[in-house]
């Protein structure tokens, strides 16, 4: 990692003395720092910790002592600008356009990328106008590093934690560092992604946990990677809102099957992330199956089309096909089987007994099983750091 100079923001959130150990970790990557602090931020955490450890001063207003703080250099100066921990109140002004504050009157000069890390309470992260905002800065261009699942100032359970600092680096890093690549410039990529849901009756479904988030995580890295990419969707309330990603909403195995077919065949690479349901009943019924106090609901299954096995039978030479493979026991084995038997060029194994790893999650631990026999490990990290990963081994393969 090269010296960057990077601009920390840090707002009035409980999870401001995390940016103590985030400039820590950026200090020590050789990173030049300048801190930013609104007026709330003040009152979580003193400035003499921040200017101390960044052997800057700590501009927290536009003006002080007579002197105008230069908030269009310090946006010049700057290779990145991070906002963490980033409030709704924060997100809502910079989606509005609103400086009254050293902070966004920085935000709205800065020409560099810009990594927002927000921090709030379950309820108000899934607030609409919060998405909405979210929705809208993600728009502007604006990296938004996601939250994470735990325990909150209020006590309460849920998303709105703000990532670990360790999190936040190696997502921006990460990012950074994709500004300069472009090996896949020349590439088709499909991938599939999320559940699918197989009805039962209008109102039932057979379905699973998985949220689609490794899957659109890929799809942004390839595209950020030069890639145009074709987004195969299963039902998810997530969103894939990126240049260089087309996105196919499909709900049934067989309607993830017809997609993926008809982009295969055009494709240079093909990652198959969904976690596409094994069975589906063998007939749905037309109208809601209603509960009766003396019978039983029996459902009769049928297996759902083998896609990747399909797809596998059919690559040419010049394709790659990557599969995915999430077990609870004999782990390497299963996967190994799945990799011989899909003719995948190579198989991404998680397990759900790794904390943190598998449906839903914001963070997965993977290991690369290649069909030479080798095999990678990597140790726990956010989804989108894990896609850097992923891609970084399709390149490798495209080259040899």
């Amino acid at each position: 990692m090269k010296k960057r100079r990077i601009l920390l923001a840090v707002t009035g959130s409980i999870a401001a003395y995390k940016a103590v150990f985030l400039l820590r970790l950026l200090r020590k990557a050789h990173c030049d720092v300048k801190i930013l602090m609104t007026q709330a931020a003040k009152d979580f955490v003193n400035p003499l910790t921040f200017s101390v450890l960044s052997e800057k001063p700590v501009d927290s207003d536009i003006s002080s002592d007579a002197e105008w703080n230069n908030h269009v250099e310090s946006g010049l100066w700057a290779d990145a600008l991070i906002v963490a921990p980033c409030t709704a109140n924060t997100m809502a002004k910079m989606a509005s356009g609103i400086a009254d504050n050293i902070v966004l009157a920085t935000y709205l000069s800065a020409r560099c990328p810009v990594f927002i890390s927000p921090a709030m309470d379950v309820d108000m992260y899934h607030h609409p106008s919060t998405q909405k905002n979210i929705e809208t800065l993600i728009g502007f261009g604006v990296h938004v590093i996601p939250v994470e699942y735990g325990e909150l100032a209020s006590g309460l359970v849920g998303e709105g934690r703000m990532a670990e600092p360790e999190h936040i680096r190696d997502f921006v890093f990460s990012a950074l560092d994709q500004n300069v690549n472009n090996d896949l410039g020349d590439k088709r990529v499909m991938i599939t992604a999320g559940p699918t849901y197989e009805a039962i009756d209008p109102v039932r479904y057979i379905g699973n946990r998985s949220s689609g988030k490794m899957g659109i995580a890929l799809a942004k890295e390839c595209a950020q990677r030069g890639a145009q990419v074709d987004l195969i969707l299963g039902p998810t309330h997530l969103s894939c809102e990126s240049n260089g990603v087309r996105v196919h909403r499909v709900e049934s195995a067989s309607e993830m099957f017809q997609e993926a077919k008809a982009f295969f065949a055009e494709s240079d690479v093909a990652i198959m992330a969904a976690a596409v349901a094994d069975y589906r009943p063998k007939s749905a019924a037309e109208q809601k199956i209603k509960k009766s106090v003396d019978d039983e609901l029996k459902l009769e299954l049928t297996e759902t089309n083998d896609i990747a096995a399909s797809l596998g039978g059919v690559k040419k030479s010049n394709q790659l096909l990557v599969g995915f493979a999430l077990e609870t026991n004999n782990e390497m084995a299963y996967a190994a089987k799945k990799l011989k038997k899909k003719n995948f060029d190579f198989i991404v194994l998680n397990s759900l007994q790794d904390k943190g790893a598998g449906f839903a999650h914001d963070t997965n631990k993977i290991t690369i099983l290649r069909a030479d026999g080798t095999h990678k490990a990597y140790e726990l990290k956010l989804k989108t750091a894990v896609a850097t990963d992923i891609v970084d081994e399709i390149v490798d393969r495209l080259n040899k």
